[in-house]
């Protein structure tokens, strides 16, 4: 009996959509059966490079015609429960989006009870777990080359909503996908509020894990910069610390190690290319059998939203915040009003837009 074959619609055509809609056009198991965005001008190119599928700029119209197994969208994180509620109202059996996975603690509580409900699949980009480089360190983490991890850290001069997330993610995989018990958050400068990724300019947590690892994660302006890195949104460092050395990974620099063995290292950058195909090929073995569970399956990008949420709330309420979270609340909005109401007591942030990202 032949696998069968998923179909897709994918809504929000720029650069993420195009690099979700070319692995889903290549791995045989899916088939891309719409497109949709609100620039009408975009979609003929891209239908041309993917099969020539239906186009459209109503998502909601498309997947009720369509009604297609996969919703995959990549658009700004102001439409992530309205366009989840468009893919359950449809039945999709799978909904692909883009981190951050909600703005809120509310907004993500909305989205898991919504899904859970109708038990619907989601997958979050967190999808450097599958660089060659990040799964380097994991293997050594795992192996117990550098001993008993204690501490686990991710940092990124790119902003919260753009890469906290992300540093979460990784750190706490890097932890053993412990649960977090309680955090610390600090956090300063209001400029990148009004991007459309809303962010504080500098973010920074502390994460006691249940296993007793503690994790450190900072973004913006004023995390430490990662010299051997270029480009600003590769400047990401992510590791762990151990009783015998310890092993980072470098977004887009490699990884290196100090093990019981000795020096070790290797080289890696990100590349969609590479990532993206087992990312997407890892949906249709959960799809084909729910014990396959994805590695960034929206109840995972859950627990690190709320850690991040939780941080926010501690910059908010000057602190210590335990974790799972028992309700919901607008934590930016609490946050700038924090911010507004205090002096910065800080150097003044920098406006170096190729090292921190372009304002919005």
């Amino acid at each position: 009996m032949s696998a069968p074959i998923y179909t897709v619609v994918i809504a929000g055509m720029g650069k993420r959509g195009m690099h979700h809609a070319a692995a889903f056009h290549a791995d045989p198991r899916f088939r891309v059966v719409g497109l949709c965005d609100i620039v009408a001008d975009k979609l003929p190119a891209a239908a041309a490079k993917l099969g020539n599928p239906r186009t459209g700029t109503d998502a909601a119209k498309m997947l009720a015609d369509l009604r297609p197994d996969v919703f995959c969208f990549c658009t700004m994180p102001t439409l992530r429960y309205d366009f989840i509620k468009l893919g359950v109202e449809a039945g999709v059996r799978l909904i692909a989006y883009e981190k951050p996975m909600a703005l809120s603690s509310d907004e993500a509580r909305r989205i898991m009870a919504l899904v859970r409900q109708a038990r619907v699949k989601t997958v979050v980009s967190h999808q450097h777990r599958y660089g060659a480089h990040y799964a380097t360190v994991k293997q050594l983490i795992d192996s117990g080359a550098i001993g008993r991890v204690h501490t686990v850290y991710g940092h990124a001069t790119g902003w919260m909503m753009h890469m906290m997330t992300h540093m979460i993610d990784y750190a706490r995989w890097y932890a053993g996908n412990a649960e977090a018990q309680w955090v610390f958050g600090q956090a300063a400068g209001r400029r990148k509020l009004a991007d459309l990724h809303p962010s504080p300019d500098y973010v920074a947590g502390l994460i006691q894990f249940a296993n007793g690892v503690q994790g450190i994660v900072q973004t913006g302006a004023c995390s430490p910069d990662v010299p051997e890195v270029e480009a600003w949104w590769r400047k990401c460092r992510v590791g762990a610390q151990g009783t015998e050395g310890f092993a980072e990974v470098l977004t887009g620099g490699g990884w290196r190690a100090v093990t019981r063995n000795g020096l070790l290292g290797g080289s890696g950058n990100m590349n969609y290319d590479l990532d993206m195909p087992p990312y997407i090929a890892d949906m249709a073995a959960w799809l084909d059998d729910d014990r396959k569970v994805h590695c960034c399956s929206g109840e995972e990008a859950y627990k690190g939203f709320e850690i991040l949420c939780a941080i926010m709330r501690s910059a908010a309420d000057r602190g210590q915040v335990r974790l799972p979270l028992d309700d919901g609340r607008n934590e930016l909005a609490e946050l700038d009003r924090c911010l507004a109401a205090a002096p910065l007591a800080m150097t003044p942030l920098p406006d170096n837009a190729k090292e921190y990202g372009p304002a919005k």
